[in-house]
């Protein structure tokens, strides 16, 4: 048992040594369209996660007492200024006390916003 241990060490000793001794360069991102197609696909998840806080925490209350202003994947994007005025610097929203946003919740929220405003493309995504 322990000879094979000490082969099966040995024998993975060699291997990585052989590997590093090739000239082993770890495989760089040479093309700018893989960055850019990760950076949607950030956004894309980014958006979906404040939508369903939005859905979670906002249309609740939007759909009984302001129908023009119920959130969509669709419309988000559109509000997204508003959101960050009524959120982030009156802080108005969310209004009463039952409803809370977590402090996970609050950074997410910031984070899509601001990926609505620092779009790569200048296209919305």
């Amino acid at each position: 048992m322990m000879v094979t241990l000490a082969k099966l060490v040995i024998g993975i000793i060699t291997v990585l040594s052989v590997n590093s001794t090739n000239g082993y360069k770890p495989i760089q991102e040479s093309n700018k369209l893989t960055a850019l197609y990760t950076s949607i696909d950030t956004v894309k998840d980014t958006k979906a996660t404040a939508f369903q806080i939005l859905e979670n925490k906002c249309n609740v209350c939007h759909q009984k007492r302001d129908k023009r202003r119920v959130f969509t994947l669709e419309n988000m994007n559109t509000w997204a200024n508003d959101i960050n005025k009524q959120v982030f610097i009156k802080k108005r929203m969310p209004k009463g006390k039952k409803i809370k946003l977590t402090s996970k919740e609050y950074q997410d929220l910031l984070t899509w916003i601001s990926s609505t405003q620092n779009n790569q493309n200048g296209n919305k995504i």
